[in-house]
């Protein structure tokens, strides 16, 4: 039910960016291009933003990390965006004067860097963003609030009046409640006490097994028990593995990495 969940949520993210997108093209003329293309830019970034935060680390590597060699012309130096540290307004702070130390004002955090020319810091849609980005608490709600901002400065028209303005911002508020149902899946976890509780039931039910199945089966019990252990088992490790939907390792995910972590060269 969780990872089904999970897939619905970013099906409404899908369907909610596609929506948006389209009545920006549509309302090219009034909004202007420029102002088209940098919605379109940060509706590309936000999903991206979005499971850097449920997925912590996904492309960020440690400052003090010496095996990759980083380039600081092209590196953006931030700390990390964790959905289980948003109560601490400085957790995903930018540090400017703390690269080398890594310190803070209240105690010391772990630095880490990505490369600007990677997703989905190159689909910003400018350098004064890609650092406000960076400086922002919770970076994809930052994106929300970069997008109405966007849309709702946008002067009235005969063609465009309060009613398309709150169109626009709709479909923003749509995208936004979907950051606080990652999150919730993402931070709700089973109790610890419950799967102990299951896997120690599960592992006496089948140590008593074979005296049920002795009788009858006589030499054939080893096999058999073996058989049902790993079936049972199996689908004990599967549902422990997607309790949380958004870390489960797919061909796909791995894919998405790959792309994320290769930098793109920019087009003149």
């Amino acid at each position: 039910q969780r990872f089904a969940e999970g897939r619905k949520i970013w099906e409404d993210i899908l369907n909610s960016a596609r929506d948006l997108s389209r009545l920006a093209k549509l309302y090219e003329t009034q909004i202007g291009v420029e102002k088209r293309r940098r919605v379109q830019r940060l509706l590309a970034a936000f999903p991206y933003l979005l499971r850097h935060r449920i997925r912590p680390n996904l492309v960020m590597r440690k400052l003090d990390d010496t095996q990759v060699e980083r380039d600081p012309v092209f590196s953006l130096v931030l700390y990390q965006d964790s959905a289980l540290t948003d109560n601490d307004a400085e957790a995903a702070a930018v540090a400017n004067d703390e690269e080398l130390t890594g310190r803070g004002r209240r105690k010391t955090r772990p630095l880490f860097w990505v490369d600007k020319r990677t997703l989905p810091w190159r689909l910003l849609p400018e350098p004064g963003a890609m650092q406000s980005c960076a400086r922002a608490q919770n970076r994809p709600l930052w994106v929300c609030d970069r997008l109405s901002k966007e849309l709702w400065s946008v002067p009235d028209q005969p063609n465009y009046t309060a009613r398309e303005r709150l169109s626009f911002i709709g479909h923003v508020d749509k995208l936004s409640r979907t950051i606080g149902s990652c999150e919730r899946i993402h931070q709700t976890v089973v109790p610890l006490n419950y799967a102990r509780h299951a896997l120690r039931s599960l592992t006496f039910w089948l140590l008593s097994l074979p005296f049920c199945l002795i009788k009858d089966l006589g030499l054939l019990t080893g096999p058999v028990l073996c058989i049902v252990s790993w079936m049972l088992f199996g689908v004990y490790e599967i549902g422990y593995s997607i309790e949380d939907p958004f870390q489960v390792r797919t061909k796909r995910n791995e894919a998405y990495e790959l792309t994320t972590t290769m930098p793109q060269i920019p087009r003149n």
